[in-house]
């Protein structure tokens, strides 16, 4: 009778277990498609209220052509700005400075109040080995998630870097378990003219991206969920 028992309870447990995890998938696949299905909501709801904006950098080509798309938006709207470039890139938040002295300058305000500068850990470097790189991506992801709670931006630009992706991951996810919910923006290369950048690629085979724009009409057509709006350049 022990045995008979102890058998009936262990498969009562068996069941309650394996029930309970299917109800914990089932909520995570719901919320995961309730994400992905109002990931689009515009803006535009909010459309007095500034939203707190993470702006990622990268270098050489990246960076200008962000800088030349912050130029042309309403500064008022997106405040206060978080700028963050890999922390071997000094040049892009050099940039990103003057780019925010001159607006202060112009406002006659300071700069500490709209903008600041910080720096993250590259998931791998050019000619990493990819052993290595395992351990520092990990850092990578540790040090973005610690970012991410420290911003908690409501929108979020990137552009091409491999550093938008552990922020933008981070940034899913929390919208996933309802931590928090940032829109991402991701404006692809203009020297992306029918293929997608690594980056850009993983955010839209994902659905990590709010809205992925494109500046070519044969990248569109290569993939119809981004919106071509034309060269930014």
């Amino acid at each position: 009778m022990d045995k008979r028992n102890g058998c009936r309870f262990s498969n009562v447990s068996s069941i309650a277990v394996f029930s309970s995890a299917i109800f914990v998938v089932s909520l995570i696949l719901v919320r995961l498609l309730y994400v992905i299905y109002h990931s689009r909501r515009p803006l535009s709801k909010r459309a007095s209220k500034p939203v707190s904006t993470l702006i990622i950098l990268g270098s050489g080509g990246h960076t200008a052509e962000m800088l030349n798309l912050l130029a042309v938006l309403r500064k008022d709207r997106f405040n206060p700005r978080f700028y963050i470039a890999a922390a071997t890139d000094n040049m892009s938040l050099e940039k990103a400075q003057l780019l925010e002295n001159s607006l202060a300058t112009e406002s006659a305000t300071s700069v500490k109040h709209s903008a600041q500068f910080m720096k993250i850990y590259r998931s791998r470097e050019v000619g990493q080995s990819y052993i290595t790189s395992i351990w520092t991506t990990l850092i990578a992801m540790v040090h973005a998630l610690w970012l991410m709670i420290k911003i908690r931006p409501e929108v979020i630009l990137c552009n091409g870097p491999g550093t938008c992706i552990p922020l933008c991951a981070i940034a899913f996810i929390f919208k996933v378990v309802g931590i928090k919910w940032s829109s991402i923006f991701y404006v692809e290369s203009i020297a992306r003219v029918r293929r997608l950048s690594l980056s850009g690629l993983l955010l839209y085979k994902f659905r990590m991206a709010d809205q992925l724009f494109v500046q070519w009409p044969q990248l569109q057509r290569q993939y119809p969920r981004a919106t071509y709006v034309g060269r930014l350049m």
